[in-house]
């Protein structure tokens, strides 16, 4: 019968018109827009190319974005500066420092520079304790994304075996944390898991967030499992994800494509976050995504 592909990019597109309607009423309420600053460190082609999307589509939903690029010679201090700077701004309800950065700059040192209710990236450790905690805080991006398409979806998730193949602050391990909130039995697996193929037969939701081209063949899935490929790879092909998406089609109930799955939710998150953010810091209660 094959696997039913969730349109992320429809889904995206759907999310991004509900927070527009959201940053409307919030202008009236408060008289300003919310406000996302991206800093970029150098000139990074993809960098370039993911803060000018960021830049855009926050523009679209009725947001004040703006972007802020600094030499690839700055130095930890300058950028702390820049980072201070935009914490004291009340204008500024999310910031995110695109990476990669540098090599003289430490990311874990800007994750912990950025004010956590700034934090939309959702990167930093008080907002991935939050998380841990099971408070309310802002969540990373992509994460949420996979929540969002797996609940439209109606994947059942309570009870069910998720693996999670990628162990990263930004993805696996805020990945681990959402699925278990939801009463899911998580394995977290990496490249160093013993009978990898085997541990994915076993999942009923299978995340696939390590990075490496058409890795999680059609025989690693178990028939009808939700399978969720997060990879964005650059081939001699074009884009692929960590899933070999034309075996898995055939195997699993639910699959994400590459492009077009993931990828467009992550942005439509990272608006979301904003908007959160910024009706956090006015006390601001209404209802919203």
């Amino acid at each position: 019968m094959g696997a039913l592909i969730i349109d992320g990019k429809a889904s995206a597109a759907a999310l991004r018109a509900k927070i527009a309607q959201e940053v409307a009423g919030f202008v009236e309420r408060h008289g300003r827009a919310p406000g996302l600053v991206g800093v970029q460190v150098g000139d990074d082609p993809a960098s370039e190319i993911y803060q000018a999307m960021k830049e855009r589509s926050a523009a679209e939903a009725g947001m004040a974005s703006r972007r802020i690029t600094l030499p690839s010679d700055t130095t930890q201090d300058q950028l702390n500066a820049v980072i201070d700077e935009l914490n004291a701004d009340d204008t500024v309800d999310g910031m995110l420092v695109q990476l990669p950065v540098p090599d003289q700059l430490s990311e874990p040192q800007i994750a912990a520079r950025i004010h956590p209710d700034k934090d939309v990236d959702g990167f930093g450790a008080v907002s991935l304790g939050r998380l841990m905690r099971g408070e309310d805080t802002l969540v990373a991006c992509t994460p949420s994304g996979v929540m969002h398409v797996l609940h439209e979806a109606g994947v059942p998730i309570a009870g069910r075996h998720a693996v999670v193949v990628g162990r990263s602050l930004i993805v696996g391990k805020p990945m681990s944390m959402l699925l278990l909130a939801e009463h899911a039995t998580v394995t977290i697996a990496h490249s160093r898991t013993k009978d990898l193929p085997e541990l994915c037969r076993s999942a009923d939701i299978l995340v696939a967030a390590v990075g490496r081209a058409d890795m999680i063949r059609g025989d690693w899935i178990k028939p009808g499992a939700a399978v969720v490929d997060v990879g964005i790879n650059r081939t001699d092909a074009g884009l692929r994800g960590d899933v070999m998406q034309e075996e898995a089609a055939e195997v699993a109930g639910w699959l994400t494509p590459v492009p077009g799955g993931i990828g467009p939710m992550t942005i439509a998150f990272l608006l979301a976050n904003t908007l959160q953010a910024a009706k956090r810091r006015v006390g601001d209660t209404t209802e919203g995504v």
